[in-house]
Formats: structure tokens, C-alpha cells, sequence
């Protein structure tokens, strides 16, 4: 039977866990605090759920997703996730994980500094590009007319494929967004980052502006309602990849 392990039990990776376990996959949460803390999670998913350590995922794991703050990725387990499919779902906040130079400066991505930690993991970056709240909402059954896509990127192109087939059974299509380095077309702020997966992506956009305004200014912003999400297919995505300009973080909104 199938395993799915996760490096962060977070609000996208128990997204993703109860997409996995409704698609008949084993799945082994982790998190920085202790297996003990995931009993709640796990009494919700069911049999088919398991908590562990971070090393107990990764070794499980046929795939593993890690979905954790980029300022610690140096405590991924390098020796358990070796050989390892990996879906990195980390984007880079400055605000939240200080400022990094090289990605600051663009000279690299986030996911080639996360597959540099992590020499002998096969990275795939995904799902780091729609809100949390739109994974369970967007996903549909594979051939469904209204089914959306996500982007990928990698340098191994069976890992690339296995990923891929993860993500179909978890309820989405995939658009191959190329290597690693590539990998900033789909970061935070870029055109398919988040808001093409929203009802009005331009309303999303200027509710962006606001919180940023907002944040500055010390006064924080009433929460808006849940967006139900709306499907972007595959021929868009392609689109949005190709025509993005880069998007270095001293030009974003959100920094």
C-alpha cells in the first residue's frame, strides 16, 4: 500500500493528507512538536493515518511532503529523505523567515537552497502556489471537465512523473514548469501564484494590497470570508508560467 509521509502537519499538509487518505493512501504526519501532538489529526483521518517523527515520515514515505517554514529547513533529516521523492510546498517570506541573501538577489530559488540541504532527495516543488483553503475545494476526480492544475518543477524526470501521478490521484492535473531554477515562476506574486485559483483573482490581488497596507500600518485587518475557489486548467497555467516576469522580494507587496 502506498505511503505518504509529512514533514509538517500544517493546514496544507492536512489538506493534503485528507485528499491522500479518500484516494485509498497510507499517510504518516510529522511536525517540529512530537507525534503526540498530531492524536487529534490522526483520529480524524482514520485508520489509514499514523503520526511519527520527521525521520519516521521520511523513512516511510514513498513520497514525502514537506511543508514547513523555509528558515528551518536545515532540520530536514538529509540521511532518511535520500533517494526520496520530495514535494516542497515552501515559499519564502522575509517577514516571517528573515531575509537570504541569494534568494533576496534572485542568484537562486527557494527550492534549489531546500534541494542543496537536501543533496541525495529527488525535490519536486508543488503546491506551494494555491491557498490552502482551495486544496480541498479544487480538487475533482481525474477526466473532470472542471479539473485544475498545478504547476511542478524538478530536475529528475521520473521524479517529475511519480510526482505527478501523486497529485492526480490527489485531485489535480499538472503543468511541468521545467527545472528547479525555473521554480520562481510559480513563487509568491508571480501570475500563478494563488489568485488565478481565486473567483476574482483581481479582487484577491487588491485584498493583498490592503493586508500589506494594513500590516504596515500596525492595524490588522478583519478576515475576510472563504473564496470557494475557481478551476484553472491546464492551457491557462502554461500561459501564466510562460508570461510571468520575475518577481525578486523587494518588489512584492507582501515581503
Amino acid at each position: 500500500m502506498a505511503t505518504l509521509g509529512f514533514i509538517g502537519s500544517g493546514s496544507i499538509g492536512t489538506n493534503l493528507a485528507r485528499l491522500a487518505v479518500a484516494a485509498g493512501i497510507n499517510v504518516v504526519l510529522s511536525n517540529s512538536r512530537g507525534p503526540e501532538t498530531l492524536a487529534e489529526a490522526v483520529a480524524e483521518l482514520g485508520e489509514r493515518a499514523h503520526a511519527a517523527t520527521p525521520e519516521e515520515a521520511a523513512r516511510t514515505g514513498d513520497w514525502v511532503v514537506v511543508s514547513i517554514p523555509l528558515a528551518a529547513y536545515r532540520k530536514l533529516p538529509v540521511a532518511a529523505l535520500a533517494g526520496k521523492v520530495v514535494l516542497d510546498t515552501i515559499n519564502y517570506y522575509p517577514m516571517r523567515d528573515g531575509h537570504i541573501e541569494v534568494l533576496d538577489s534572485g542568484k537562486t530559488t527557494t527550492s534549489e537552497l531546500v534541494q542543496e540541504h537536501l543533496a541525495g532527495a529527488k525535490l519536486v516543488k508543488a503546491f506551494n502556489n494555491i491557498s490552502d483553503h482551495h486544496i480541498p475545494s479544487l480538487a475533482r476526480p481525474a477526466g473532470a471537465a472542471d479539473r485544475t492544475a498545478l504547476p511542478i518543477a524538478g530536475g529528475d524526470p521520473q521524479a517529475k512523473a511519480s510526482a505527478a501521478d501523486l497529485i492526480s490521484r490527489l485531485g489535480f492535473d499538472t503543468v511541468d514548469g521545467g527545472p528547479l531554477t525555473e521554480s520562481w515562476r510559480f513563487e509568491p506574486e508571480t501570475a500563478p501564484y494563488a489568485a488565478p485559483y481565486f473567483t476574482d483573482p483581481d479582487a484577491a490581488r487588491a485584498g493583498w494590497v490592503q493586508l500589506a497596507e494594513a500590516l504596515r500600518s500596525g492595524n490588522l485587518p478583519q478576515t475576510p470570508p472563504a473564496d470557494p475557489g475557481a478551476p484553472l486548467p491546464a492551457a491557462q497555467l502554461r500561459t501564466l508560467l510562460a508570461g510571468t516576469p520575475r518577481k525578486l522580494t523587494a518588489d512584492r507587496v507582501l515581503a
